[in-house]
């Protein structure tokens, strides 16, 4: 099996997607956010730098991250294949990886583009709402997805409630860093020639659909 990488816009499903390749084909699923949440746990003078840098709000330098990454790729349970969740995020980090990959002598594998409108994309941030009772999701600007009483859970009548940051202003912001520093990735990934491209506008279970093809696709190929 290959290695995988999701380039995704804001709320174009890539956790989702994530999880669900992750139970099909038994991946690790690699989540630098979750390693370093792991690594604030240990005691040790990475572990305290660490946790004293994202309790005070500051950045986590590219050499940390991608020191904890060479470890976990390095660890058995990736020889089968991994999904890379949260890195790359630039071109720099494309290329810092790539030097990583020849250390643990892998193959970057395939690279799938999420693609999704700017204003699906907009519409499925701003309008979720969620039941903190029950933890039902809702959407009010999206039809097939709007309860049937408007800020009322369909499923235990608690009130709805929306995210501090579901708003415009914050989903323009994380918008525009997506295009300025991961989009350039598709370039970067499409002249190595593993790049693919899934519809992300359609609904998840055939958006995974998609994916299994290429997957399956290019296991034969690869053959």
């Amino acid at each position: 099996m290959e290695n995988i990488i999701f380039i995704a816009p804001p709320a174009a499903g890539k956790g989702t997607q994530s999880v669900k390749i992750k139970d099909a084909y038994h991946l690790a699923h690699i989540s630098t956010g979750d390693l370093l949440r792991a690594a604030t746990k240990e005691n040790t003078p990475e572990g305290l730098l660490i946790r004293n840098l994202m309790e005070s709000g500051g950045l986590v330098s590219d050499e940390i991250t991608e020191g904890l990454l060479l470890k976990r790729l390095a660890e058995q349970d990736c020889d089968n294949g991994y999904i890379l969740d949260g890195f790359p995020r630039n071109i720099k980090q494309a290329h810092d990886y790539q030097e990583l990959l020849k250390k643990l002598n892998k193959d970057v594998g395939v690279v799938i583009y999420l693609a999704l409108d700017k204003e699906i994309a907009r519409k499925r941030i701003v309008g979720r709402e969620s039941c903190a009772n029950c933890g039902a999701m809702y959407n009010n600007m999206i039809d097939t997805m709007k309860p049937k009483v408007a800020g009322i859970c369909d499923k235990c009548g608690n009130p709805l409630s929306k995210r501090s940051d579901d708003n415009d202003a914050t989903f323009e912001h994380r918008y525009d860093t997506y295009l300025k520093e991961t989009e350039p990735l598709l370039e970067f990934y499409k002249q190595l020639g593993v790049l693919e491209t899934v519809d992300s506008n359609q609904d998840a279970d055939k958006v995974f659909s998609d994916i299994v093809k290429i997957l399956d696709r290019r296991k034969k190929w690869l053959i």
